[in-house]
């Protein structure tokens, strides 16, 4: 009941500020205006931003309705609520209505046959969506509860196919599966018991109510964190990016050194199918050698390939910890062609190449083939987030790229999870 009444204070508020703009009514979309500055971030020749939306909370992931209500998933509870709900009435593209909903903050959000999905760290929930209305009228549904987090990388990411089923990251709470985690010389286990409920990707039905984890099926397995989940509608398959392991140089420095760490490992783009297994925590992906090599908990060298050529291979492999948290395929006509079908990644910036400077914080763009094969190098679409060229730790970095998402018209949303920015990323032309 307490949880209704915020709801219905936070709809009155939405009604006094919308007046005669009539909350219900879709406004006409008018030529959009881009910041000077694009908000900013630096964009290719022909493409401008404007800010949607600042302080909104800290944004995890996004999704974009099809009537350009924005639905913001927040890190930590902002106004008591855990997600935001952004509605522009005047057509300028920018949010000025914006409420709060929802009594536990999250990160994965997408939207569904008429509901918002949201989930928090242990959980999948839906709202049903009403036509018109910005925020949903009913409590939600629980999809799959008692999901398992254990401190470090609970956040629960999920994205679905075309078939009715849903995918869930349950990312592993630990570095290397070590029995005394992430300290120094201390042997990981063998085998990782985390892979029984961690470490992989858990499909479930999307329109099952009270599911839990032995509900599902254990999809994959071998994915240390996948914050960055998305079908590939083009090629009708699942694709991550993987979060690599930290910390090779201060626990194993008879073998690493802080260059080596800062470059190793990397973060790994992996198709995923049924069945797969990725290699962690006994492998992972040296981008120098281009080869998978046994971890040091397991016996490895920085040479030694030994068990990991049964593992499955990245399809691409990034700069190590730049730290992959939201991915997307691109299926707007705004954008030149060859932006259709290509991946996006939100790379969230790193913290552990010190004492090297830290990297990332950009938007990659992955061109790719309709068959979801690699159509040729990344290259970096959205810079400047951080606000500086030299950035020692994640403190000095201004903004960090969170979350993506594609507008009914084309358009690229990025969340920010330090101050809450919302950019929308408009191709104008060259």
């Amino acid at each position: 009941m307490k949880s209704n009444r915020k709801i219905v204070a936070q709809w009155l508020l939405v009604l006094l500020l919308a007046g005669c703009n009539g909350i219900n009514s879709r406004p006409v979309q008018q030529s959009l205006a881009c910041d000077p500055d694009n908000g900013g971030i630096t964009l290719p020749e022909g493409f401008c931003a404007l800010v949607v939306a600042d302080n909104v909370g800290r944004a995890r992931h996004i999704v974009v309705r099809d009537n350009g209500d924005i639905y913001v998933a927040l890190m930590r509870l902002q106004n008591g609520h855990g997600i935001a709900a952004l509605r522009d009435t005047s057509g300028d593209g920018r949010a000025d209505l914006i409420a709060y909903f929802g009594d536990v903050p999250g990160t994965g959000i997408d939207i569904r046959d008429g509901y918002l999905y949201f989930a928090p760290d242990t959980a999948l929930l839906r709202y049903r969506l009403v036509e018109g209305e910005l925020l949903p009228q009913e409590p939600p549904e629980l999809v799959a509860g008692g999901l398992p987090e254990r401190g470090q990388h609970a956040a629960k990411t999920f994205a679905f196919d075309e078939a009715g089923y849903v995918y869930i990251n349950i990312g592993a709470p630990s570095n290397a599966c070590q029995s005394r985690d992430r300290q120094r010389g201390v042997p990981g286990m063998d085998p990782c018991p985390l892979l029984e409920r961690y470490g992989g990707i858990w499909r479930f039905r999307a329109d099952v109510l009270g599911q839990r984890q032995d509900d599902g099926l254990r999809y994959a397995t071998g994915i240390r964190n996948a914050v960055a989940i998305a079908w590939n509608p083009f090629a009708d398959a699942l694709y991550v990016v993987q979060h690599g392991r930290d910390q090779l140089d201060t626990l194993w420095p008879e073998y690493f050194d802080a260059e080596d760490n800062a470059n190793l490992p990397a973060e790994e783009f992996f198709r995923v199918d049924e069945g797969d297994d990725f290699g962690w925590p006994y492998c992972y992906y040296d981008p120098i050698q281009n080869k998978k090599v046994l971890a040091p908990e397991y016996g490895g060298d920085g040479q030694t390939v030994g068990r990991c050529d049964q593992f499955e291979d990245p399809i691409v492999a990034y700069p190590a910890h730049w730290a992959p948290n939201d991915l997307i395929f691109y299926d707007g006509t705004q954008f030149p062609e060859r932006y259709r079908g290509g991946a996006f990644i939100a790379f969230h910036g790193s913290w552990n190449r010190a004492p090297l400077p830290q990297a990332g914080y950009n938007v990659v763009f992955q061109p790719m083939n309709a068959d979801g094969t690699p159509a040729g190098d990344w290259e970096v679409f959205a810079d400047g987030f951080a606000g500086t060229d030299q950035i020692r730790s994640t403190g000095d970095a201004k903004h960090r790229p969170m979350g993506l998402a594609v507008g009914p018209d084309g358009s690229l949303y990025i969340s920010d999870s330090v101050r809450g920015r919302i950019w929308r990323v408009i191709y104008r032309g060259s």
